[in-house]
């Protein structure tokens, strides 16, 4: 995996981690930043972790 979109996800859940913590403090609505950071981590936990499966003969 290339190493800019490895920062790129690292960026983005920082940022929303700092997003939710803001919503926490109730500067922002939490039911937008809590949907937001799940979606990030889902996202960095699940990409590398995907791995090329048989997908039988063609």
């Amino acid at each position: 995996m290339k190493i800019w979109v490895v920062l790129l996800f690292i960026i983005s859940t920082l940022f929303l981690a700092a997003f939710h913590l803001f919503a926490l403090m109730n500067l922002y609505p939490i039911y937008i930043s809590s949907p937001l950071l799940f979606l990030a981590i889902y996202l960095i936990v699940s990409i590398p972790s995907h791995k090329k499966t048989f997908r039988g003969f063609k």
